[in-house]
């Protein structure tokens, strides 16, 4: 993945959540919470890992859609932690920021892809052709 500017961001922010979840089982704050944003957090990078692997453009922005969503869900955890006071704000604004920052990446390459793909595709003709028979 170092070849990639996304792939290497997500593993980054991967390492970063285990950590912090670490922390978080320290600190003794409600495992389940923890495991979700461990779960949520680590699954980015492998999704976008998956995604740098697959042999298709279909299938390559299915695995980062998978990714978005599960940067969308690290983000609400993220959040709920930060509202129960699990997380200080300097924790909390650290961590979300990265998770904000990969989010717009992996939109943007998806968004990116899609518009390749779509001027890929050969025109449709424009008067509908009939068949006599």
């Amino acid at each position: 993945m170092s070849k990639s500017i996304v792939g290497s961001k997500s593993y980054g922010f991967a390492v970063r959540t285990v950590r912090l979840c670490k922390i978080l089982r320290e600190k003794g704050v409600e495992p389940v919470l923890s495991r979700q944003l461990l779960k949520a957090g680590t699954s980015i990078g492998a999704n976008i890992h998956e995604a740098l692997n697959t042999q298709t453009q279909p299938d390559f922005v299915n695995k980062l859609s998978i990714a978005q969503k599960e940067c969308g869900e690290t983000l609400y955890w993220l959040n709920l932690l930060k509202d129960t006071e699990c997380l200080t704000e300097s924790e909390y604004f650290s961590i979300y920021d990265d998770a904000y920052e990969l989010q717009k990446i992996i939109r943007s390459i998806i968004l990116t892809s899609k518009a390749n793909s779509a001027s890929k595709k050969p025109a449709a003709s424009a008067t509908p052709q009939t068949h006599n028979s």
